[in-house]
C-alpha cells in the first residue's frame, strides 16, 4: 500500500483558468454554497442571489480557497431537480463570482447539460457526485473544457456484501476509465470516498478510519464530512453544532489522505488546516 509518506511527496499542479491548485504543497478548503431550499444543513439561507454573492465573498476572507456551488441537495430522501431549475439557481451565482471573486469555482453538478453551461460561465471545476457514472456525456464535457473534475464514490441502494474499502476502490477505479477514455486528463482527476452517500455511520467511520488506502489509486484527495450525520451520531447535535466534529474529520482526513477538505465552516477548519499542515507537511508560516 502507498503509504502516508508516498501522499506526502505527491505534487501535482491542476489549472483552473487563471488560478492553480499546486496539490501536495498544502491543504485547500473548499467552501460549500448551497444554493438550495432544502439542502440538509443550510437550505435557503443563501437561495437569494445577493445572499449568495456575500456569503461566498464572506468565505474568502475566512481563507476558503475554493467555492463549490451546488444547485441541487443531496440531503437524503430529496428530490432531484430539472437541469432547468438547476441552471436557474446555480447560472447567476457562477457568473457573478466569475467577475467579482479571485477564487476557482467549482459546481457541484451530475448533469452534463448544466456542467456544459457552467463552465461556459466561468466555473472552473466540477464536482460530480455520481463520479462520471450517471449521466454519460457529462466526462466528454468535462474533457471539452479541460477543466478537473472531482469524482465521487455513490452507490446509494447498493448493500456492500464485500470489503467496504474494495468496493469503494473498483467504483473509483471505473470512473477513473471512464475519464480517461474521454480525454480527460490524469492530472485533473480527483477523488472523493463519498462520505455520508449511500454508506451507514459505522461504514462512514471505517472509511475514515481506513483513509489512507486510496492512496493507492495515486490521485489527489478531497474529503467532504462537514456537519454530516456520522458526526451526529457520534456526538448526538444537530447539524449546525457539529463544527467540531468536522474539524476533528477533516484533520483525520489530511493526517491520511486529504489533498482538499470540503466545509461549511471556514474560518474554524482553516484553522485547524494550518496546524495539521505545520505538522504533517512542515509547512511554517513564520518562515515566509
Amino acid at each position: 500500500m502507498r503509504n502516508i509518506a508516498y501522499r506526502l511527496n505527491r505534487k501535482i499542479n491542476v489549472k483552473c483558468g487563471d488560478y492553480e491548485l499546486n496539490l501536495g504543497t498544502k491543504t485547500y478548503v473548499m467552501g460549500i454554497l448551497n444554493i438550495t431550499p432544502d439542502s440538509f444543513s443550510d437550505g435557503g439561507n443563501f437561495f437569494e442571489l445577493e445572499n449568495a454573492i456575500k456569503h461566498a465573498k464572506e468565505m474568502i476572507e475566512e481563507g476558503a480557497d475554493i467555492i463549490d456551488v451546488g444547485g441541487e441537495s443531496t440531503r437524503p430522501g430529496s428530490e432531484e431537480v430539472s437541469a432547468e431549475d438547476e441552471l436557474e439557481r446555480v447560472l447567476p451565482v457562477v457568473k457573478r463570482l466569475a467577475k467579482e471573486v479571485k477564487a476557482p469555482i467549482s459546481v457541484d453538478t451530475y448533469k452534463a447539460i448544466v456542467a456544459d453551461k457552467v463552465l461556459e460561465a466561468g466555473a472552473h471545476i466540477i464536482n460530480d457526485i455520481w463520479g462520471l457514472q450517471k449521466d454519460p456525456d457529462m466526462a466528454n464535457v468535462v474533457a471539452k473544457y479541460n477543466v478537473p473534475v472531482v469524482i465521487m464514490h455513490n452507490q446509494i441502494g447498493t448493500e456492500y456484501k464485500n470489503d467496504i474499502m474494495e468496493e469503494i476502490c473498483r467504483f473509483l477505479r471505473k470512473s477513473i476509465d471512464i475519464a480517461l477514455k474521454a480525454g480527460i486528463k490524469p492530472e485533473n482527476i480527483i477523488l472523493d470516498p463519498g462520505i455520508g452517500f449511500g454508506k451507514t455511520s459505522e461504514q462512514n467511520m471505517e472509511v475514515m478510519a481506513r483513509l489512507g488506502e486510496l492512496n493507492d489509486l495515486g490521485y489527489p484527495i478531497l474529503l467532504g464530512t462537514s456537519r454530516k450525520s456520522m458526526i451526529g451520531k457520534i456526538l448526538d447535535l444537530p447539524s449546525e453544532e457539529r463544527v467540531e466534529g468536522t474539524i476533528a474529520t477533516s484533520v483525520m482526513g489530511v493526517i491520511q489522505a486529504s489533498d482538499i477538505v470540503r466545509v461549511h465552516d471556514i474560518k474554524e477548519n482553516v484553522r485547524a488546516i494550518k496546524v495539521t499542515d505545520a505538522i504533517v507537511r512542515g509547512i511554517m508560516p513564520w518562515t515566509k
